[in-house]
């Protein structure tokens, strides 16, 4: 194996590990840490104006939705991704709670394509298994780091992973590719990686 591939042969593992321990959290108890993570201060001010992008959650992701809320009611603008062809950076467009969502590619709900496009000053991110370097592992298609890097290029953005404590591990096998988180929010901490 070419360490390329042998690299993402170990990611595949570890992200079906995550996974199967995530999925295997009871709904309620998922619903409880995303409250948990909604109420906790952040280590961060949120400033009137502010753009949060947050993310249609899918599958056994933990819900974004009660803590883009809290920010919305602090003044933060909000945004939703939407999915372009693979090999491009997702597209964040504005969307506050009412607008309609269309769906997207893998029936992922998304802001419809007259919303405007902007760039967010924080990202919340999914994902599958992080570590306490800040490397994630998400779903394989790049997406979240091409995103990222598009947006550092341009201006300062904090990165936010959301996810349950199951999923920490001890260490992503990390590429250069590979974008670093600034903070991961689970429902029993804040862990700054700034």
């Amino acid at each position: 194996m070419t360490p390329d591939h042998d690299t993402a042969h170990r990611k595949k593992q570890l992200r079906e590990a995550a996974l199967a321990r995530r999925d295997a959290l009871p709904a309620p108890e998922r619903a409880a840490a995303a409250d948990a993570v909604a109420q906790r201060r952040l280590p961060l001010a949120i400033s009137a104006g502010m753009i949060v992008s947050g993310y249609s959650p899918m599958r056994s992701e933990i819900n974004p939705v009660p803590l883009m809320r809290r920010l919305a009611d602090a003044g933060a603008r909000l945004a939703l991704p939407v999915t372009p062809r693979r090999g491009n950076p997702l597209i964040m467009r504005a969307w506050r709670f009412g607008d309609e969502l269309a769906s997207g590619v893998w029936g992922i709900r998304e802001p419809k394509a007259d919303a405007p496009e902007v760039f967010p000053d924080i990202m919340l991110v999914p994902l599958a298994a992080f570590d306490r370097t800040g490397h994630r592992i998400g779903y394989g298609a790049g997406y979240y780091d091409l995103t990222i890097a598009r947006i550092r290029a341009m201006k300062p953005v904090t990165a936010i992973g959301l996810a349950f404590a199951a999923q920490e591990i001890e260490r992503v096998p990390a590429t250069p590719f590979d974008q670093r988180l600034d903070l991961v929010l689970t429902e029993s901490e804040i862990i700054d990686l700034r």
